[in-house]
């Protein structure tokens, strides 16, 4: 069998920074399935509009597949389109198949549209080694990087990007092969049972994974002694194809090792995938969280890894509601408090340069947030939580809301981190105190750090660093929150009022970690486990600037908690896997961030350049509506800048919405609140300026370009399939103005879209050998639209 070298069948997706600053090791790889589709104009079945959508769904499933699966818990109606999201996963011999995925959108007993990556052979393949791996993955990237790459007329060759590229490829590929080699010589003697112990895969994962080469050295020296240490237990906590095994004991982990055995897909030669039985990790380190297949045969052999961690780029509950909750699911409004100050850079100024801080007041959503943003039921609070009003005091022994004074609650528990604390201990850090009436005003006195002198710049108005990171982090969830990230949809709330998904996983959010520099990541597990968003002080210039006080970094941190609970359905955090997807996450963060700041009067925007102290910010270009500023186009991801480089990938992604949406505004209008209107008393929306005038049985549709971009944004995420392309996404914000709209503004998009060469000509090509372009623009527009 020829080696797979192909880029868009089989790539390696390993983030690093082309900059002197030190970055994580973060490992990311995994295929794309060439059988994988996405369809947005299904036959029609024969069911009333009345229908179970969940009948409709088994109804198209009997007819469309032969192979086993189940429905998942994480399905879900979305309120706002009435569309129901019903998320399958494939069944082959008892074992899920961990990337045989079927979306199906569906409404009015109709299946709009679905994607598909249902496994299509006929047997899972025994005795073979997978077709891809970590070392396919390596070798391939290799390959890659020593041939020229065309861009037009110019040539380029990888390894002339010197050492940072030597550095990138030794950490990454040439180091921890090296190493599994070594402990999978030392260990060939074991017996072949003894192979298949899910304690021996997680040893060579992290063997793999782990960043400090001298403790990859004593695990290999101390293999067995290591494996001896390690312990098995069992969680049946889940349904009994989820169950998991609990390995405890590994060195480099922050948590348990979480083990199941399941099938994955590898492509092969002929353009389809065979099945290898995998042992599915869930691997919790200090700067990763890992979701990692690793072989049942060769556990020394690494199928595919996704960091469930997202860096941003460096320069160059159970039981029933009770009535209080009934009301929350049936959309009344409670206003429960109008408490609440904070002086900060309020959402759309992006940093201290941008304008002038400004004392808001309550200023969180009723519907998003009907206790406002300090309040946790007692049932769903962290044990050694922070005090909470009336603590001690026996007249408050039976309240079942409890009242924090800090930057604690339901949407986020916000905190410094100077010591890098993790493993529950940072809930005793720092945070600035609000007192009874919760005003949250502290100076900002940014000072340089005397000559000599060890510790932390920004020490001295850490209160008010935690203060803005609090702040625009519930902003964030409320804004998300009322255009569809809801609790069912997977949004991170410790209590959830009854209204579906999975509690106990607000946001932790560290400010001014001490974990690193000139950064920021945010780790995305799935539904019901709390995300976890660490910003950094960046030392570019004196005194040093703070990432909690840049909107923009911010903002495209949290948005990975959006793009990642969507796309593929809450319980799967691994969707944005693939080469473009995870790009395309990247971009999402850039684009939601420079939208939520920009004005009625346009501006080119670039990103993060106050933190940076650079103008241009952290992308190569900023972004802009002329293609003289910024050039990028579809086929720019050719480029060699792409080769290695999510970031980059996604600036071409935010740079196609950005110019998508100045057409929607100027065919739309720009409004100056992004946030709807709260409901009346009796439940409904007023329309008002916000959205059109409501129809029956239709959703509410916003008026201008800006506020519609958003809602076709998060509601195309719902409806696109696992491991999107550039096409699938496309393709998904066009079918959700349909789902909106009834597709009044198909032109519009595709006006957008092809100007920036995702037309409806635009080519991607399979299976292009390295040193040549996969990707052509096209510029074309439906005849329709003509």
């Amino acid at each position: 069998m020829r080696s797979l070298s192909v880029f868009s069948l089989s790539y390696m997706i390993l983030w690093v920074s082309a900059t002197p600053f030190p970055a994580r090791k973060s490992l990311r790889f995994a295929s794309l399935h060439p059988t994988a589709r996405f369809v947005t104009e299904p036959p029609a079945l024969s069911f009333s509009a009345e229908a179970d959508p969940f009948d409709v769904a088994r109804s198209f499933l009997e007819q469309y597949t032969h192979s086993n699966y189940y429905i998942r818990n994480d399905s879900y109606t979305d309120k706002l389109t009435r569309v129901t999201h019903v998320y399958v996963r494939q069944l082959v011999d008892g074992l899920e198949v961990a990337d045989g995925n079927v979306n199906l959108n569906i409404r009015d007993g109709r299946v709009l549209s679905y994607g598909d990556s249902f496994f299509q052979g006929s047997a899972p393949t025994f005795g073979s080694r997978p077709t891809a791996s970590h070392a396919t993955y390596c070798a391939d990237l290799a390959r890659g990087a020593t041939r020229p790459i065309n861009i037009n007329a110019d040539q380029f060759v990888m390894t002339q990007t010197s050492h940072v590229w030597d550095e990138f490829y030794a950490v990454h590929c040439i180091r921890p092969l090296s190493a599994v080699r070594e402990a999978a010589a030392a260990n060939a003697h074991a017996p072949e049972q003894d192979s298949r112990d899910p304690r021996r895969a997680a040893l060579y994962f992290m063997i793999t994974a782990h960043p400090d080469s001298s403790a990859v050295e004593q695990l290999i020296r101390n293999f067995d002694a290591t494996l001896d240490g390690m312990t098995i237990s069992y969680d049946h906590s889940l349904p009994e194809r989820q169950s998991s095994i609990i390995i405890s004991g590994l060195a480099g982990t922050t948590q348990p090792v979480k083990a199941r055995a399941v099938y994955v897909q590898t492509p092969t030669q002929d353009n389809a995938t065979e099945l290898h039985k995998s042992w599915r990790l869930e691997v919790q380190m200090e700067d990763n969280w890992y979701e990692a297949y690793l072989s049942v045969d060769d556990p020394s052999t690494v199928i595919s890894v996704i960091d469930w961690a997202c860096d941003s780029a460096i320069p160059h509950g159970d039981g029933y509601p009770n009535a209080l909750e009934a009301k929350l699911a049936m959309g009344l409004p409670i206003n429960y408090t109008d408490r609440g100050a904070y002086k900060v850079w309020k959402l759309g100024i992006n940093d201290p340069e941008s304008g002038e801080r400004t004392v808001e007041l309550a200023p969180y959503d009723q519907v998003a947030s009907p206790f406002g943003w300090h309040t946790i039921s007692k049932a769903n609070n962290l044990n050694e939580s922070p005090g909470w009003v009336g603590k001690g005091d026996k007249q408050h022994d039976n309240d079942k809301y409890l009242n924090f004074t800090t930057t604690w609650g339901n949407n986020v528990l916000a905190q410094e981190n100077w010591e890098n604390r993790e493993n529950l201990t940072w809930i005793q850090n720092h945070r600035p105190e609000g007192g009874p009436s919760l005003e949250f005003k502290f100076e900002y006195n940014p000072q340089v750090q005397p000559s000599g002198v060890s510790g932390t710049h920004g020490t001295n108005y850490v209160d008010l660093a935690v203060t803005q990171l609090f702040y625009t982090s519930n902003m964030i969830h409320d804004l998300y929150y009322r255009y569809g990230f809801d609790e069912a949809a997977g949004n991170f709330q410790q209590d959830n009022y009854g209204r579906g998904g999975l509690g106990g996983d607000a946001v932790i959010a560290h400010a001014q970690d001490k974990s690193g520099y000139n950064n920021a990541n945010f780790m995305t597990p799935p539904d019901g486990q709390n995300g976890l968003c660490r910003m950094y002080l960046w030392d570019a210039s004196s005194p040093y600037r703070d990432g909690d006080l840049d909107a923009g970094v911010l903002i495209h941190e949290l948005t990975h908690g959006l793009t990642n609970r969507l796309t593929g359905g809450p319980a799967n955090s691994g969707c944005l896997a693939t080469w473009e997807s995870a790009g395309m996450g990247e971009g999402l963060g850039d684009f939601m961030a420079t939208l939520i700041r920009s004005g009625e009067k346009y501006h080119d925007f670039a990103v993060g350049s106050w933190v940076s102290n650079r103008t241009g910010g952290l992308r190569y270009y900023p972004y802009s509506k002329n293609n003289i500023t910024n050039p990028s186009t579809y086929k720019s991801v050719d480029g060699p800048r792409y080769f290695w480089s999510l970031h980059a990938i996604g600036e071409v992604w935010a740079e196609i919405l950005w110019v998508v949406l100045q057409h929607m505004i100027k065919q739309h209008g720009f409004s100056s609140t992004l946030f709807p209107p709260v409901p009346l008393w009796d439940g409904s929306i007023p329309t008002g300026e916000f959205f059109h005038p409501a129809v029956a049985g239709k959703p509410l549709v916003p008026k201008h370009g800006n506020t519609l971009m958003i809602q076709l944004i998060v509601t195309a995420m719902k409806l696109q399939p696992c491991r999107s392309s550039f096409f699938n996404a496309r393709d998904a914000i066009i079918e959700a103005d349909k789902v909106l709209t009834g597709g009044k503004n198909l032109c519009v998009l595709w006006a957008g879209f092809s100007e920036r060469g995702l037309g409806t000509d635009a080519v991607f090509l399979d299976q292009i050998p390295w040193g040549q372009q996969a990707r052509t623009n096209g510029f074309k527009v439906p005849d329709a639209c003509k």
